[in-house]
């Protein structure tokens, strides 16, 4: 297999639909309807109003979203939602904000809401390696608290929240970004919801930010104008010049989630099946391949597991690079392995893993 075939099952950016690849190997060329290339194309001209529109209205429609969320098309990925929310909801007030210390990327966000006000940790499983998630028992929320902050899917420890967390008089805040529209989410349970696009839903440069229009009404007035949802909801995501590239992948994605895949419920569907293929073969390798996450808080979206000894580990990827897989190195903060199999890598792609899998596996007591 050449290498500009292979696989990509890195933790992001991920992979992008067969079909929007091609679509935008054209557009780099010339957009059709316009004659220019993407590359190249105003973000105040008519045509990327109407991609700016579209894309916005396709996301509704997957998630079945009313109109009183904005949804906002931002630059920054998740690392600037992790000060813009404090900033906007926690400044200035007496309360603690509640947040949930899952794994990495949570871990992130804790000193930045600290900047902005009083935080409170109501769970954390760092003293426990993040190999689980909490129970409901474990979990105890305060009435008063501005907000509750959690991620849905750890991509670094592969751990994925199968419920949604909380009180309904609370506004939720979830980070998304490596299980957006990856299956239905009841997303107006939540006030805030933000996702860079570059696990599900596009190439890095933007973020899907969705935020209830209530939310907003006590901000603080002395935000800087990049950093108020309330200005860039005004400029209908246009308040400076945006990702238009990216944006326009995004659309792209939505489209074939709508027309190809025929929406959330049908691709989580799909996305169950690759995640049950890989888990199936970790657990039934005798311990030879070894899931990191306990069974009940598994993600769908980024399987993580180690071997025997670090040595074979090594092995593993150098022969895996060389079979045509790409990307399956765990994060520099754990090892081990990691198989993203995000909404774009096909079923007959994480068969093709498995399949190597099963065969690493055989070789090594021959």
């Amino acid at each position: 297999m050449k290498p500009h075939n292979r696989l990509n099952f890195s933790g992001g950016p991920g992979a992008l639909p067969e079909s929007v690849l091609l679509q935008v190997q054209e557009a780099i060329g010339a957009v059709p309807e316009v004659g220019l290339s993407i590359l190249g194309i105003s973000h105040r001209s008519d045509w990327f109003a109407a991609v700016m529109s579209e894309s916005e209205s396709n996301i509704r429609k997957l998630l079945g979203l009313s109109e009183n969320y904005h949804v906002l098309l931002l630059q920054g990925g998740a690392t600037q939602q992790f000060s813009m929310v404090p900033m906007t909801l926690l400044r200035g007030k007496t309360h603690a904000a509640e947040y949930l210390h899952t794994g990495y990327w949570s871990g992130k966000s804790l000193p930045e809401a600290l900047r902005q006000g009083p935080m409170r940790v109501v769970w954390s499983g760092e003293a426990e390696g993040f190999r689980r998630l909490p129970t409901d028992k474990e979990l105890s929320f305060a009435p008063e608290a501005p907000y509750l902050h959690y991620v849905s899917n750890e991509t670094v420890e592969g751990l994925q929240f199968h419920r949604v967390l909380g009180r309904d008089d609370v506004p939720r805040v979830c980070d998304m970004s490596s299980d957006f529209l990856s299956k239905p989410c009841e997303a107006e349970r939540f006030s805030l919801i933000y996702a860079h696009a570059q696990k599900n839903i596009g190439p890095a440069g933007v973020t899907v930010v969705l935020v209830r229009d209530e939310l907003l009404k006590d901000a603080p007035t002395d935000l800087p104008g990049f950093l108020d949802y309330r200005s860039h909801a005004q400029a209908h995501s246009n308040f400076n010049t945006p990702p238009v590239f990216a944006i326009y992948v995004v659309l792209l994605v939505t489209r074939w989630l709508m027309q190809e895949i025929g929406g959330v419920d049908r691709m989580a569907k799909i996305n169950r099946r690759k995640a049950e293929l890989l888990y199936g073969l970790v657990d039934g390798s005798d311990g030879f391949y070894r899931g990191r996450a306990e069974p009940q808080d598994r993600s769908l979206m980024n399987v993580s597991f180690n071997l025997p000894t670090s040595e074979m580990e090594a092995r593993f990827l150098a022969e895996a690079l060389a079979a045509g897989f790409s990307g399956l190195a765990g994060h520099r903060a754990i090892g081990g392995m990691r198989a993203s199999i995000y909404n774009a890598m096909t079923l007959s792609a994480v068969e093709e893993l498995a399949g190597f899998m099963l065969d690493f596996q055989k070789r090594q007591f021959q």
